[in-house]
């Protein structure tokens, strides 16, 4: 089984990416098990942030790398929180506080405005100078409720109402979220992409 290191200190992400990794062929080690830090995301675009995490993770530790870079884009906030969604308010990772704003933005605004989405991008990278890392990008979209509802899941997830469903993000059960979400469509695209390597 190949060893991989994956590029966050996110405990909801890593128990989302231990689920969606059960199965898969590599024995997934979280960055800080092997004393690697957060690099600072300065890119522009998820996939340029998803690389610098990717490429950082696998400089330090010399193993395959797997990051995500992930967040909510809101249409009627012209796509924000987007890249800063993890620190909205301010602070890092402070969801009951960025789920404050993101309602404190939208209040008034009409359920028909309140379209959004979840999205992640995953790059894989065998080396930490690999030229053709795998890119596998996820969408789900939906739209903001008034109020956070459920318990389940972390960050926007209370406050989101896929498309098709009656129960916000955080209401889902996890294998349901997990299938759906725009973490388990990265993913399931990342698997193809990988079965193709060896087909």
């Amino acid at each position: 089984m190949r060893r991989i290191v994956l590029a966050s200190s996110n405990r909801g992400k890593l128990a989302e990416f231990n689920t969606l990794l059960a199965d898969s062929q590599f024995e997934v080690i979280p960055q800080a098990e092997l004393g690697v830090e957060d690099v600072e995301e300065t890119g522009l675009s998820f996939v340029e942030n998803a690389l610098l995490k990717a490429r950082h993770a696998s400089q330090v530790t010399g193993l395959p790398a797997l990051a995500d870079d992930s967040g909510l884009c809101v249409m009627h906030l012209h796509g924000a929180p987007g890249l800063y969604s993890a620190r909205y308010s301010g602070g890092h990772g402070n969801a009951q506080a960025n789920n404050t704003r993101l309602l404190r933005e939208l209040d008034g605004v009409p359920q028909a405005q309140r379209h959004a989405f979840f999205i992640c991008v995953l790059a894989l990278l065998w080396h930490a100078e690999d030229p053709a890392p795998l890119i596998a990008e996820g969408r789900w979209h939906g739209h903001v409720l008034d109020a956070p509802r459920g318990a389940r899941g972390f960050g926007y997830d209370p406050l989101f109402l896929p498309h098709g469903q009656s129960l916000s993000a955080a209401e889902l059960e996890p294998e349901v979220k997990n299938r759906l979400s725009h973490r388990g469509q990265a993913m399931a695209t990342l698997h193809a992409r990988i079965a193709e390597l060896h087909a």
